[in-house]
């Protein structure tokens, strides 16, 4: 069994500093006690807390294969800490979600990663994101809303809310578990993915039960979404087990379906 680390930190929220409206999920800066700022994902918000789950696996899993992602963290949240502010939607949004949410480091002084900034990006990390993205199935990777950071001269990924939509979905999942990512063709950085299958020989072996195992019971058990089919959350955290476990059993035809996309740009 390999070693994994124990778990993300947890802080408590000191003070709210200001909704970000970029998003439809109404994240805000929050600072806390270690004196870190955070982009903090809400419970509440409307996206609900499966969009947490897949911030938190998604999140770790490229995290401890060497991608660059931002430190996520554990954050109590006080219901008090929207008091003031003005905004009636935000408050009602805090309050709805105190308690345990999902943090992100904030970077200050990075820039909105755009199509055109694509040719600063190494092809073999293009190549490994591309490769990741179609895993997960990350359907917001694309020029429209990259979801990725410019910081430091050195590039981010963040936002995985939507992927893992298979928690939307659990019926007859098991059918679809190694369909291939037609959104692959969409990615922002495809055309500099020269080595999908290099970056699935590389990254596949990175990523085994064990690592699944303990990053999905990093998950609360409160954020699981039973929808119809689950009873409890330890259903869910199974399936989800079962389903990332299974999408890397080869052949993988979402690296095929990867692989045809770039070479239908050339």
């Amino acid at each position: 069994m390999k070693a994994h680390t124990a778990g993300l930190r947890h802080v408590q929220a000191t003070r709210y500093v200001m909704p970000l409206r970029e998003g439809g999920s109404l994240p805000g800066l929050v600072e806390a006690d270690d004196d870190g700022m955070y982009v903090v994902k809400f419970r509440g918000a409307g996206q609900g807390s499966g969009a947490l789950v897949a911030e938190l696996v998604v999140g770790e899993l490229a995290r401890t294969i060497g991608l660059p992602v931002p430190e996520l963290v554990f954050i109590d949240i006080d219901s008090v800490l929207g008091r003031s502010e003005p905004d009636g939607e935000v408050q009602a949004l805090i309050q709805a979600s105190a308690g345990l949410n999902l943090g992100c480091d904030f970077l200050p002084g990075s820039l909105q990663f755009d199509g055109a900034m694509a040719g600063m990006v190494d092809e073999s990390l293009a190549s490994a994101l591309v490769w990741f993205d179609a895993y997960i199935t990350n359907i917001d990777r694309t020029a429209r809303n990259t979801n990725m950071l410019w910081w430091h001269r050195s590039l981010k990924i963040i936002d995985h809310g939507a992927a893992l939509y298979v928690m939307h979905a659990w019926d007859g999942y098991e059918s679809r578990v190694n369909t291939p990512f037609g959104a692959s063709r969409d990615h922002v950085l495809l055309a500099r993915a020269t080595d999908i299958a290099g970056a699935d020989a590389k990254y596949s072996g990175l990523i085994d039960a064990d690592l699944i195992h303990h990053i999905t019971g990093m998950v609360p058990p409160a954020w699981w979404p039973l929808g119809q089919r689950w009873q409890a959350p330890e259903q869910a955290r199974d399936a989800m087990r079962h389903y990332l476990i299974e999408r890397l059993r080869a052949p993988r035809a979402f690296v095929a379906e990867g692989v045809r996309a770039h070479a239908a740009l050339v």
